[in-house]
């Protein structure tokens, strides 16, 4: 509610004043060169890459058989995979034991896990899958998992989840964690935020389904209707969404090599084509000020929570409260803002949330603000921190250290407004953006890597006018 609360306060600052700006003259040049600064990505200790095949009857029964071929890139010898598998937090059994609840819990049976096939013991407690391994993977090594089950969607989950004849699967097959500090980097799932993290890998996935349904995802080249049975193959995303609809009203738009398409489930094909317009202006604004959409398509899903994958979004409602028409449209940019942080400048979003949902937000403002020529009232933003519980918290805190999530929205991207405040304002933020992407693509940032990255941009002596709003040392 808090986040709905926020995004309209957003909403109605981003617009109460339409009186156009002076242009800002003064506008700081980058000074980082490529020679002179080397970007350290953070390792996600290992490549992976998925090989799904997936069946859905017409009773919206799913079985599934997933293979992953997974080489240990870090420098520790593995004992043990660890692996998120989040459908089991949905069962009856595990949605009572975290206080969920549902109106049709999930099921979900494993029947076999194999190692190099070989059948092999495992646990799976929450959503975390672990199995130890017979024989250790040493750095470089490689194995090759595979995992056969059985699923049915829960209603009322998150994400994962049945709405009306709709089938979102969302984190629906086991995810490897990422590796590092000696350890698999694998925290307890929260129902609010990402609590999940992966590393990029590359995906092939083969499909049958019902022929009453469409089948959309984070694959290229779909049409509708889709074909009952089909395969995608995407590379280098941290992971993939499936959509299985039922009906949709469905509104295409081809701009230059990106095929946009927004799926409805209501009588509002005149929203779904202003949905449309602002999905292209502010998908041409992002390749703009920072680099090219990875993809040649463009889902969006009006159904459900608000939500990025790779290719595909979904928007329609905050954590089960419904938003209004032109609260849809603000949260389609938002979703499509995640495509460059989150889908292709990575962070880990249970440790580090504010660096995709505080420059997601930023350049959700930012695009308004393009658009509009408004003034930016930079003490409004000021008085917005006000609102905020416990507004001196730094925005850069694990998700457990926060009552809700306004710190990683909000104040983180007021804080990067003041940042270009005195230093050319929106034009500047612009030009960061693209030096910050050129660096930054396809790599993992944390809150260290970004302040040493902003303080060579800027050849500021010390971090000091980033201690007030980061923690520097968690």
């Amino acid at each position: 509610m808090f986040l709905l609360i926020l995004l309209l306060l957003t909403f109605i600052f981003l617009r109460h004043n339409q009186k156009r700006s002076e242009k800002l003259t003064t506008s700081v040049e980058n000074n980082i060169q490529k020679e002179s600064f080397s970007p350290k990505s953070l390792s996600s200790g290992n490549e992976s890459l998925y090989d799904i095949d997936l069946k859905m009857d017409a009773d919206g029964n799913f079985d599934i058989e997933t293979k992953i071929e997974i080489t240990n890139t870090s420098e520790d010898t593995w004992q043990e995979l660890v692996f998120y598998f989040i459908p089991n937090i949905f069962t009856e059994e595990v949605s009572e034991q975290l206080g969920k609840t549902l109106d049709v819990p999930a099921t979900v049976e494993v029947q076999d896990v194999s190692v190099d096939n070989k059948s092999t013991e495992f646990t799976l407690n929450q959503d975390t899958l672990s199995m130890p391994l017979a024989n250790t993977i040493t750095p470089g090594g490689n194995v090759v998992v595979k995992f056969s089950y059985q699923l049915t969607l829960p209603v009322g989950g998150l994400r994962f989840t049945k709405n009306k004849d709709n089938f979102h699967l969302a984190q629906f097959y086991p995810m490897l964690a990422t590796y590092r500090d000696q350890k698999w980097n694998k925290e307890e799932y929260r129902f609010r935020g990402e609590t999940y993290h992966t590393g990029f890998s590359d995906f092939k996935v083969t499909y049958e389904i019902p022929e009453t349904y469409t089948f959309v995802s984070s694959g290229e080249n779909e049409s509708y209707p889709s074909q009952e049975a089909g395969e995608f193959r995407i590379n280098n995303v941290k992971e993939i969404f499936i959509a299985i609809l039922k009906d949709p009203v469905v509104v295409e738009k081809q701009v230059r090599d990106v095929n946009i398409r927004v799926f409805g489930f209501e009588e509002k094909e005149n929203l779904y084509k202003e949905i449309i317009e602002i999905a292209n202006d502010s998908l041409q604004y992002f390749q703009e000020i920072m680099g090219p959409y990875p993809f040649n398509q463009l889902d969006i899903v009006i159904d459900g929570l608000g939500m990025e994958y790779p290719g595909i979004v979904t928007a329609g409602s905050i954590y089960g409260s419904t938003v209004r028409d032109e609260a849809v449209k603000n949260m389609v940019v938002h979703e499509i803002a995640h495509q460059w942080f989150y889908g292709i400048i990575s962070n880990d979003p249970y440790h580090e949330a504010w660096l995709d949902e505080g420059f997601t937000s930023f350049a959700e403002e930012m695009f308004h603000y393009s658009q509009s020529g408004d003034e930016i009232f930079y003490d409004d933003m000021v008085d917005r921190l006000g609102l905020i519980k416990d507004t001196d918290l730094p925005v850069n805190l694990p998700l457990d250290q926060y009552e809700n999530n306004s710190h990683v929205y909000g104040k983180a991207s007021t804080m990067l407004w003041l940042l270009f405040k005195d230093r050319g304002g929106l034009e500047e933020a612009e030009k960061f953006l693209k030096s910050y992407y050129d660096f930054y693509k396809y790599k993992e940032v944390d809150s260290k890597e970004f302040v040493r990255f902003a303080c060579s941009y800027y050849n500021l002596e010390d971090d000091s006018e980033f201690t007030t709003w980061l923690e520097m040392h968690h």
